[in-house]
């Protein structure tokens, strides 16, 4: 049994053949996906596709990317929408310094707002960071709110330990196939599989039998695969786990 937290079902990659690739979850083995927004017009998406599918959740959220387009009210939207009983996370949100698509002080302003926002929902976040993980690291740690994953782990060991230290999983997908990551892999065996959650990032990052090609929700069995051989047992029950409790998802 697998479960996806991180997956972007609803964008155009899948537009010829969502039904079909959602219709395999149960001969896949997996029990649940996360499905992540990027902004709020996404964040609606997700709700629908997620009322529509038993074992797909939602999140709400705008990515650093988006963060300069973010209307005057959009926290309140935010709030509204995340209402929705299949709502599990805000998210994804965070910092990306290596493209700066929206100006730095702007992601970090729409970053604290949507943590603020999730401490008083008690809802986990997924956070992406990208070249930004001392200032991410330093504005969590100042909301105070310590419930969420690490979205596509790329730190170092350091900070895999400070931000397990909070509280945090780590997100672990297809990168940890990669033969040259092993970097991914030490932070693996360092932090234990009860600190993890297995996930695609779909269509993005596809494990390295597929890399060039789109990936999907059941190609998280090879990252579960990899993270067997790393840890030398088998630990798929224990992720599962993980990310059932995280996201208060009844199996």
């Amino acid at each position: 049994m697998i479960v996806d937290t991180h997956a972007h079902l609803h964008m155009k990659h899948f537009n010829k053949d969502r039904e079909e690739v959602i219709k395999k979850f149960k001969d896949d083995g997996i029990l649940f996906v996360v499905n992540v927004a990027t902004n709020l017009k996404d964040s609606v998406s997700c709700i629908e596709l997620a009322r529509k599918y038993n074992k797909i959740y939602a999140t709400v959220g705008v990515h650093p990317h988006d963060s300069k387009d973010v209307p005057k009210k959009y926290l309140e939207k935010l709030n509204n929408l995340a209402q929705n009983f299949k709502v599990v996370a805000i998210g994804e949100i965070g910092l990306d310094y290596y493209r700066n698509i929206s100006p730095v002080e702007v992601q970090q302003k729409v970053f604290t707002e949507q943590l603020i926002l999730a401490k008083e929902l008690d809802l986990p976040v997924i956070v992406h960071i990208r070249d930004a993980y001392e200032d991410a690291y330093n504005i969590i740690e100042m909301i105070g709110h310590f419930k969420g994953v690490i979205h596509a782990f790329s730190g170092d060991k350091e900070y895999a330990l400070k931000f397990v230290k909070l509280g945090f999983m780590l997100g672990i997908g297809g990168p940890v196939t990669y033969k040259k990551n092993e970097n991914l892999r030490n932070v693996v065996r360092l932090v234990g599989e009860e600190n993890i959650v297995t996930e695609t990032d779909c269509p993005y990052l596809p494990p390295q039998p597929f890399r060039g090609k789109r990936n999907e929700p059941s190609y998280v069995k090879y990252v579960v695969e990899e993270i067997n051989r790393i840890l030398d047992n088998d630990v798929a029950e224990t992720l599962v786990k993980n990310a059932a409790e995280l996201f208060e998802v009844k199996l």
